[in-house]
């Protein structure tokens, strides 16, 4: 993964929970919300929280007396996740690294994490940490993106990308976000740092929006896509967007539109 890949600031944190998580994370996140309720934790840890799509939905479902404490790498995703989030004194915001938690060892039942273990440039050290902080018999409960093709929308703009830059196209949606889609992998590497019981769904879910101007927004302005295409034109962001909303209008109409998303839930043992 290179770099700039982890960097999320600006306008960036705005623009994603603004698009990002209406487009495509929502689903997944009450997704999470549900599964990690079900699992009636006392101590739950996220990590990569971003600006707080699960943390809205998980928060209401916990009980009274447990705690929760949501951290990210990012401080300007983490800052904009915390001034989304209705004062709860159950939750403690840190910014962390998932790769050196600064908690106790079994200090846990739940670790959860978001479509986070992408951008991880080392995971079998993240896991082995999750693991770490993590009660005998905790829970850890993540999801990653399945391959680029199953996600039909970011698959159309990194198409369309690649037609206006094609010296040069920008690779970050297929690079990163949907870079880690090998389940056997995934489980073999939590399986080495220590888990049990790994178990694995694919589940595919709607993204919908009311023009397709909008996911080419929020692809193109929302993610680390925006710093490639910047890269590449200084002054064509808009040019780029524009570009791949036509493209998306003509494949799928200009109203309203609708196409499948699809990413692996995974959750392993202690």
């Amino acid at each position: 993964m290179l770099e700039a890949d982890k960097v999320f600031a600006g306008s960036i944190p705005e623009n994603y929970d603004r698009y990002m998580v209406p487009l495509i994370f929502a689903p997944f996140a009450a997704d999470i919300a549900r599964r990690a309720a079900s699992l009636s934790p006392g101590a739950v840890l996220e990590v990569a929280a971003g600006t707080g799509a699960v943390t809205r939905v998980l928060a209401p479902t916990l009980s009274p007396g447990s705690s929760y404490v949501v951290t990210d790498l990012n401080q300007p995703m983490l800052d904009y996740a915390a001034s989304r989030q209705a004062p709860d004194r159950r939750i403690t915001w840190r910014q962390a690294n998932a790769l050196d938690l600064p908690f106790e060892d079994a200090a846990f039942d739940l670790v959860c994490c978001q479509f986070g273990a992408m951008f991880f440039p080392d995971r079998s050290s993240a896991y082995r940490e999750a693991k770490r902080v993590l009660k005998p018999g905790g829970h850890f409960l993540f999801n990653v993106w399945d391959r680029i093709e199953e996600n039909v929308f970011a698959d159309d703009v990194t198409n369309a990308l690649a037609r206006v830059f094609p010296n040069d196209p920008p690779r970050f949606l297929a690079r990163t976000p949907h870079g880690y889609h090998d389940t056997a992998l995934i489980r073999r590497e939590l399986e080495d740092a220590g888990f049990s019981h790994v178990a694995i769904e694919t589940r595919a879910e709607q993204s919908r929006a009311s023009s397709p101007r909008l996911p080419a927004v929020a692809y193109c302005q929302g993610t680390v896509l925006r710093s490639e295409i910047e890269a590449r034109d200084a002054g064509g962001l808009e040019a780029a967007t524009d570009y791949a909303a036509a493209a998306l209008a003509k494949k799928h109409g200009s109203g309203e539109v609708a196409a499948k998303i699809q990413a692996h839930v995974i959750i392993a043992v202690s």
